[in-house]
């Protein structure tokens, strides 16, 4: 099969899967790098190859790690059908000590940013830095609105298949500018998803609330696309502000930044890195 972007074609060759043994199944994860460890959480429409450009652009001065969240790509599905921010953080450390990384600047983009902040609340001594990037609060807080919000994304799943979501929601996770190629790669990693794995993220989403996770002990740090229309700037300020953490805007991006952004999100992920290495404040 030819290549449907040239990031496609990059893939395997620069940002290679590896398969983890883990007690409860497998996990997939994509690699770039060596040096200090940063790990990248996708989004609930999205997978661990959305972040290609944003390893490369890391990979000469760190070890860049992504994951393919539990029921995505080839990782092993949770073993509870409802499973919390907890849940998914157990999860992250057994990969993480399969791959003998004791200390990480964790980022979370979207929905991975509960994952992430819970793993920093459990396990502070083993991220030096946390990184959201359009982080999803969650609708634990409002369960009626997480209700109606579970029902109307399991209708969609139902109704139309992965593959029909994948043409029809990818505009809107970038701006209205975005290249073309941006949006082909937003729907390639979206219709990889697989609906039981995409099932339980919706429970993890319309269950849990963020700042019932939120870590008291590790630095952190908020960004949001300033064209975002999923997580909007101003709700994305408000959660950096309950959770003391300095917030900026990314300019000119949707809410799939590291796709539409990947040297914006490169940049600020590599200051970071510096950070985590230095103590300072950004």
């Amino acid at each position: 099969m030819q290549p449907i972007t040239p990031l496609h074609g990059q893939l395997d060759q620069r940002f290679g899967e590896r398969l983890l043994r883990l007690g409860q199944g497998q996990q997939a994860v994509r690699e770039a790098g060596s040096g200090a460890a940063i790990v990248l959480l996708h989004g609930i429409g999205s997978g661990a190859a959305s972040w290609l450009q944003v390893a490369l652009g890391l990979s000469e001065r760190a070890r860049v790690i992504a994951w393919d969240a539990p029921g995505y790509g080839r990782s092993t599905p949770l073993p509870v059908a409802a499973p919390d921010a907890c849940d998914y953080a157990e999860r992250l450390l057994h990969m993480l000590d399969a791959l003998a990384i004791e200390r990480c600047v964790l980022v979370g983009h979207s929905l991975g940013a509960l994952t992430a902040a819970a793993f920093a609340q459990a396990h502070p001594h083993r991220v030096s830095r946390l990184v959201l990037l359009s982080p999803a609060r969650g609708y634990g807080a409002q369960p009626e609105q997480g209700q109606a919000v579970r029902s109307k994304r399991l209708h969609s799943l139902a109704q139309m298949g992965i593959a029909q979501m994948a043409r029809e929601r990818s505009a809107h996770l970038l701006s209205a500018s975005a290249s073309s190629q941006a949006l082909a790669w937003v729907q390639w990693n979206m219709a990889r998803l697989l609906p039981h794995g995409y099932r339980q993220a919706i429970e993890l989403l319309c269950g849990d609330d963020l700042l019932r996770h939120a870590p008291q002990a590790v630095p952190c740090e908020v960004h949001c696309g300033s064209a975002d229309a999923i997580t909007r700037p101003d709700d994305c300020q408000a959660l950096a502000a309950a959770l003391g953490a300095p917030f900026k805007l990314i300019p000119g991006a949707g809410h799939a930044c590291a796709i539409e952004q990947p040297d914006t999100v490169t940049g600020l992920l590599a200051r970071a890195l510096d950070a985590s290495e230095t103590g300072s404040v950004l």
